[in-house]
């Protein structure tokens, strides 16, 4: 039940449901696609209450400001450079607090890949906020969305919104899997980055940024699915893979730059990851 609406300068673009439903059954927009956005800025007295959930899943973020949240029971304070996010058919309010109102960009989707996206950003009726890293990306995502549906709801224009609504949602995967400048996860992925020439001892890397070797490994796996080994490994090949593109240095020339001493072993562990040896890795056609 709506409380209150209408804030200067507002920004509101509502799909009507049969356009919502004839979006539902294309083959993009299934998928995933938005319903309802908006722009609320310094939203005072804003109050939503919805005591049986709604329809779609809601995202809002707070780019300025408080506000807050009553989920499913649990009442949740919403800060700046956070997100809230309500999976669909759960009861819920949430508003602007009375002392520091917050701005919200918002939209409501739907779709049959959104419970998979929910889930990788890590939100769920127990936990719907969650901090955001890239404040300026989100945002301009979220202005980009806005502008597409206040301009019209065509076909094109629903296919643009759900593009953009499906970059905001991985990117905010892709931000909270990654480090923050500083922390002991970004300055061992800039060590080994600096250093593709050697080999590098976990406990080593682990003492050098203040963890034990078990967290930090544990770390590694969750921001690139592998250990640490594995991810220099990854940037060694990396490298490799860029001389022998735009170089005519010899196979062993790039296998000393990337920490191999020893050419023949090099060949042979390029050929297991990349089903091709150096040689031919560089020969062929690409582009």
């Amino acid at each position: 039940m709506p409380i209150q609406e209408g804030f200067p300068n507002q920004r509101l673009s509502v799909v009507p449901r049969r356009v919502v439903a004839e979006a539902h059954a294309r083959p993009v927009t299934r998928r995933l696609m938005v319903t309802d956005c908006g722009y609320y800025p310094k939203a005072t007295d804003h109050l939503m209450k919805r005591p049986n959930g709604t329809e779609e899943t809601i995202l809002i973020l707070c780019t300025a400001g408080t506000g807050w949240a009553n989920v499913g029971g649990a009442q949740h304070r919403v800060g700046s450079n956070a997100a809230l996010v309500i999976p669909r058919g759960t009861p819920h309010s949430y508003g602007a607090s009375a002392d520091n109102p917050w701005t919200i960009w918002w939209c409501h989707l739907r779709g049959s890949d959104l419970a998979e996206l929910v889930e990788e950003i890590g939100a769920s009726a127990s936990r719907p906020v969650v901090p955001i890293r890239r404040l300026d990306r989100a945002v301009a995502l979220l202005d980009e969305i806005v502008t597409i549906l206040e301009r019209d709801h065509s076909p094109a224009s629903r296919m643009g919104a759900a593009g953009a609504a499906w970059k905001l949602l991985t990117q905010i995967v892709v931000d909270r899997a990654m480090p923050a400048p500083g922390d002991p996860l970004q300055r061992a992925m800039a060590y080994l980055a600096e250093r593709l020439d050697s080999t590098v001892r976990v406990a080593d890397l682990a003492s050098l940024v203040g963890v034990s070797p078990s967290h930090l490994s544990a770390m590694f796996r969750h921001a690139t699915g592998g250990g640490v080994l594995a991810h220099h490994t990854a940037l060694r090949m990396a490298q490799a893979r860029n001389l022998l593109d735009t170089t005519d240095a010899t196979v062993a020339t790039i296998a000393r730059e990337v920490g191999y001493p020893d050419p023949f072993y090099f060949s042979r562990h390029f050929k297991r990851m990349h089903e091709a040896s150096p040689t031919e890795y560089r020969n062929r056609a690409k582009g």
